[in-house]
């Protein structure tokens, strides 16, 4: 955890890899579940992304770390995770007691992944946005294309 200085305290951001279908297919699901619309996202490369890596003094090239930044907390890695399941609707708090697990276990399982994500499910050259509402939560500039008009 580190703390954070944004511009809007209130605000909870989720920052992504960009280019990581992963991260895509995640951020759909975080979006699809949070009627709230609690979270904002911003990709970890977008001057956005790079301004509050900086601010919570967070390496500004590591592409392997999901980071939510809340009330000028920063929390990566599973810990990041675990929170953002908590805040969804439906049943998906009912995992957040893996947070009693030890960190480094929890991280061992998420650097695995994090380490693989470009070899197991792609990575892109240009973000994926579909949808207006997915659009319209990030909170920086991000080119906006689909897999289906790139092949057309």
């Amino acid at each position: 955890m580190k703390t954070m200085t944004s511009r809007n305290d209130d605000t909870t951001v989720l920052l992504i890899d960009g280019q990581c279908m992963l991260c895509n297919r995640i951020t759909r699901f975080v979006v699809k579940r949070d009627k709230k619309k609690f979270f904002r996202f911003a990709t970890l490369q977008s001057p956005f992304g790079q301004h509050l890596l900086r601010d919570g003094n967070l390496p500004l090239d590591d592409l392997d770390t999901f980071v939510m930044v809340q009330s000028k907390i920063y929390y990566t890695k599973s810990e990041a995770a675990l929170r953002v399941l908590r805040r969804l609707d439906g049943w998906w708090w009912l995992l957040y007691p893996f947070i009693l697990v030890p960190l480094a276990w929890r991280n061992l399982v998420y650097d695995r992944i994090a380490r693989n994500r470009y070899r197991w499910f792609e990575k892109n050259d240009v973000c994926i946005m579909p949808t207006p509402d997915l659009i319209n939560r990030f909170m920086d500039e991000c080119n906006v294309h689909s897999k289906r008009s790139e092949g057309e």
